[in-house]
């Protein structure tokens, strides 16, 4: 365990294809990104009424996207579910649901952790494992871990929930990419014991990440506080009719997880056959790790594909799934004249 310094102001993120741009002004267009874990096939949206975008959200909208979520995700009930635009303004609202104090970040995860909970007045402490987290009050874990998979059991969090539990602590559990992971590891059906919030991305799986819609999944009371901070029409009217239908469409999402892992074993085959060492993922993103990690971010933005750098971890690159086969195609050409140019 150890203390790390955490910035307040925004961190970078995958995705900006304007920094992008700037940065390879002579690429060839469009960019590839594959700096995301997004569904590069997202939902076909459904017919939205015209009262979607002229009208204040219904109450009777948010409920049914309540109960939708609730059993898309096993929360108890749409009581358990707090509908919000999107999991990244959730977090500063959930550090605050425990008094500042020790916070324990799993890591590597996501950054956006540290950030929160710095601006929510704790102390922050970096471990590598959840068996680790000490006297902490308050942990913050990605499950599966961003960006590199990691899952850990969900029988291993109900343990760590319950001895948080008797110091009056609070486990949140950031499950992005859990609509991708094996099926009975989310933490959603326990967050009843009354310390657990589940934080669930829409955008991500549903490839709709501009939407800007996220679940916090907790107990009632704490359900309550946290929509008390967000006040009323958190969620768009469309973002309403968008997710209900999606959250609804078992077919879809049952395909879609077959079609994913095909890409994911596909996109493993390219990074190996490229001589790349892959080291975790989800079947949205593959993390790899190289010593020419910079010179291959370089060689790929000059060809108009952007992939995620860690300034922390220079080895590593991580790799979204292409979305469509131009873009297997460059990926594929870019790799092959990289590895040729040794």
């Amino acid at each position: 365990m150890f203390a790390f310094a955490i910035e307040t102001e925004p961190l970078a993120h995958g995705g900006d294809l304007a920094a992008a741009r700037r940065l390879f002004p002579a690429a060839p267009k469009p960019f590839v990104d594959l700096s995301t874990g997004i569904n590069p096939h997202p939902y076909r949206l459904p017919r939205l009424p015209a009262d979607a975008f002229a009208r204040l959200p219904d109450a009777d909208a948010i409920a049914a996207l309540a109960e939708a979520a609730a059993i898309a995700y096993g929360a108890p009930s749409p009581a358990h579910v707090v509908a919000a635009p999107g999991t990244q303004i959730l977090l500063p609202i959930v550090a605050r649901l425990a008094p500042p104090g020790r916070a324990a970040i799993v890591t590597p995860g996501y950054g956006e952790f540290g950030r929160a909970a710095t601006l929510a007045g704790h102390d922050i402490v970096a471990v590598r494992d959840i068996a680790a987290v000490g006297d902490a009050r308050l942990v913050l874990v990605g499950n599966p871990n961003n960006p590199d998979g990691r899952l850990f059991a969900r029988t291993d969090l109900v343990v760590l929930a319950k001895n948080l539990r008797r110091r009056g602590g609070l486990l949140v559990v950031d499950e992005a990419f859990m609509d991708v992971a094996p099926a009975g590891e989310s933490l959603a059906p326990d967050v009843a014991s009354g310390n657990v919030v589940v934080l669930r991305s829409f955008g991500k799986f549903f490839g709709l990440a501009g939407l800007r819609l996220g679940f916090a999944l907790a107990a009632p009371q704490l359900a309550a506080r946290i929509a008390a901070v967000l006040g009323p029409w958190a969620a768009s009217g469309p973002a309403l009719t968008i997710g209900t239908a999606a959250l609804g469409d078992k077919i879809w999402i049952e395909r879609t997880r077959k079609r994913l892992a095909m890409a994911a074993k596909r996109l493993d085959a390219m990074l190996t056959g490229a001589g790349l060492e892959i080291v975790g993922g989800t079947s949205l993103f593959r993390l790899t790790r190289t010593r020419r990690a910079p010179a291959l971010f370089d060689h790929l933005g000059r060809a108009g594909i952007l992939a995620r750098r860690f300034p922390e971890q220079t080895a590593w690159l991580r790799f979204g799934l292409p979305a469509d086969p131009q873009a297997w195609r460059r990926l594929r050409s870019a790799l092959a004249a990289f590895r040729r140019g040794g």
